[in-house]
């Protein structure tokens, strides 16, 4: 069954006969499903509230719906991981946006790290963030999310630094911790991680980070991590950090 995010809360829609879809959606369920009255989706309200759903008109500007059930389902982490990455080159962070919805992540906010390669203006950096947000959303409605994970605006070092007293807890993804053979930092994290709790899982670009850039974030009160005996490349490193949050979150406590 087809998925989609709406602007109204469970609230909100409860309290109208019928609430609408409109934007791009519209031209998908019309166009492109070939959608009418009486056809059923999902729709996910902006709360993370799911219903299944009936169609009851059909136009170019709007979609209206009215709900059947709501589902009560969630396929949300139990806990909030939001990862920070240094902007790579090419579509790299394309590629960690997409994965990272799939694989649970609350929000994505890029930064411009020290040994950053890519520099963006801000007219770029705002045509990308568009970019990230589709790939976002589009990830979320095919991997069956509650939420679409936020993409924040390109932050510069110094403000992702003001940002670590907006979390719970904050972990660097650091390969000198790696080498040095360092492996318990991470697993205490996930140990301690409580339901609800928000976690910033800071990543680099493919040189990694500067020492001064550690010790800034250490002094915020980050802890420095190693991911295993392995050293990952900035790709991999944040979809091996989720997969590893999902295990001991979901699987792990589900025994």
């Amino acid at each position: 069954m087809q998925r989609y995010f709406i602007e109204q809360s469970k609230q909100e829609v409860t309290a109208a006969p019928a609430f609408s879809i409109k934007g791009e959606d519209v031209h998908h369920i019309a166009t492109v499903m070939r959608m009418s009255p009486g056809d059923e989706v999902i729709c996910c309200a902006k709360d993370g509230h799911e219903a299944k759903c009936r169609i009851e008109s059909v136009t170019k500007e709007e979609v209206l719906l009215s709900v059947i059930e709501w589902t009560g389902e969630t396929r949300e982490l139990p806990v909030q991981i939001h990862i920070a990455n240094g902007l790579p080159k090419g579509d790299k962070l394309e590629w960690i946006i997409q994965k990272g919805t799939e694989l649970g992540a609350s929000s994505f906010i890029p930064f411009q790290a020290s040994r950053s390669v890519v520099k963006l203006d801000e007219k770029k950096a705002k045509k990308k963030r568009e970019r990230w947000a589709k790939i976002a959303k589009e990830a979320a409605e095919q991997s069956h999310r509650n939420a679409i994970p936020d993409v924040a605006p390109v932050h510069t070092f110094q403000r992702l630094l003001e940002s670590l007293e907006d979390f719970d807890k904050c972990v660097v993804a650091y390969e000198e911790s790696s080498k040095q053979g360092e492996t318990s930092r991470f697993q205490s994290v996930l140990k301690s991680l409580s339901e609800g709790s928000s976690v910033l899982m800071v990543f680099g670009p493919e040189g990694g980070f500067t020492e001064e850039e550690i010790e800034a974030l250490k002094e915020k009160g980050a802890l420095a991590c190693g991911l295993g005996p392995r050293i990952l490349r900035a790709e991999t490193a944040p979809l091996y950090a989720l997969a590893a949050v999902s295990y001991h979150t979901e699987l792990l406590r589900g025994e």
